[in-house]
């Protein structure tokens, strides 16, 4: 099943579900009027879009609207929790190497995780508004996941059943505002503006043979304007799967429906596919040259992330923005 959030002037917007081609969609008002709504009460409504979503690929449904488009935001626009992992511990390794600075044993046992703000999610054709180039704009592609009520003490085993939605999203950064806020050991704040997300969430099964283990076994496609800067597989060399990255988020108070984890950027070890952020990419760059020659992104760039199944259909949609200058 594949849903989405279109404009309905409302900051929430309004649920739809989507066909598999990404071509046609139908709002659901009777069974639930937003995404939020939707996950409070899986149980019930998951059957009754899964009924619609059949109707819809069976072309049986009138009243349908283009989805081509249409006008998306962000699936769900605004979520209670937000938790971004580092599941690749390759990549945080070769960033540590770039610094000469040692990989501590535990991260490859004990996963990273920050709350990043979700009170607004961007959609996938929004703009990235940022007030400064010098700020150092980078995008991270990633896979998320978002669950439905989730018990304190949850095992990383139990915690795959609670996995009801996956996409695909870019985690924005401003690297350049990262080392001063680390420095004051309180984590991130400024230097992780919002987050923005694919047109469409699926649920696990819509993947078939790809998802497996809790992790999506798929090359992850970052292009930034028309050159492609990597295509690593999200499931190869994902130290922590979704699993694991709940069961950490929940080891000491329970997480609510509609709470969103996300894998951190997806990388391979030795980068043979490219990178999902371009902050690798000047790692590699400072490990062979000594330093980097990449630079973050500019005023009017446009980064595309995307992911496709085995016959070359997106999966997910495509995120499409440009970077422009924020304007008060």
């Amino acid at each position: 099943m594949k849903l989405a959030t279109i404009q309905n002037n409302t900051r929430d917007g309004q649920l739809v579900v989507v066909n598999k081609k990404l071509t046609q969609a139908i709002a659901v008002p009777q069974i639930a009027a937003t995404m939020q709504a939707a996950i409070d009460n899986w149980k019930t409504t998951a059957i009754l879009l899964q009924n619609v979503y059949q109707d819809l690929n069976d072309d049986k449904l009138t009243e349908t609207i283009d989805f081509t488009t249409a006008a998306v935001m962000a699936p769900i626009p605004r979520a209670y929790h937000w938790a971004d992992g580092s599941a690749y511990v390759t990549h945080v390794e070769l960033v540590r190497k770039a610094r000469n600075a040692e990989l501590p044993e535990s991260f490859w046992t004990d996963p990273l995780m920050y709350m990043g703000a979700s009170d607004a999610f961007i959609g996938a054709n929004d703009d990235i508004e940022i007030a400064d180039e010098a700020w150092g704009i980078d995008f991270e592609s990633e896979v998320a996941v978002i669950t439905d009520d989730v018990p304190a003490g949850v095992s990383a085993e139990e915690a795959l059943s609670h996995i009801k939605l996956i996409t695909i999203i870019n985690d924005v950064s401003l690297r350049n505002l990262i080392p001063n806020e680390l420095s004051k050991q309180f984590g991130f704040y400024q230097s992780k503006p919002w987050t923005s997300f694919a047109p469409v969430v699926v649920t696990p099964d819509e993947l078939e043979g790809d998802w497996k283990g809790g992790k999506l076994h798929l090359p992850l496609y970052s292009t930034l304007n028309e050159q492609l800067i990597g295509s690593p597989n999200a499931g190869v060399d994902m130290t922590f799967n979704f699993g694991q990255l709940i069961a950490h988020a929940a080891k000491t108070r329970s997480l609510m429906a509609g709470t969103v984890i996300g894998s951190g950027t997806v990388a391979n070890q030795g980068s043979v596919d490219g990178s999902s952020c371009l902050a690798e990419v000047r790692c590699l760059e400072i490990i062979k040259d000594g330093k980097p020659s990449t630079p973050f992104m500019s005023f009017g760039d446009r980064i595309e992330v995307e992911m496709k199944d085995q016959n070359g259909q997106t999966i997910f949609g495509k995120i499409n923005q440009v970077v422009t200058q924020y304007n008060k």
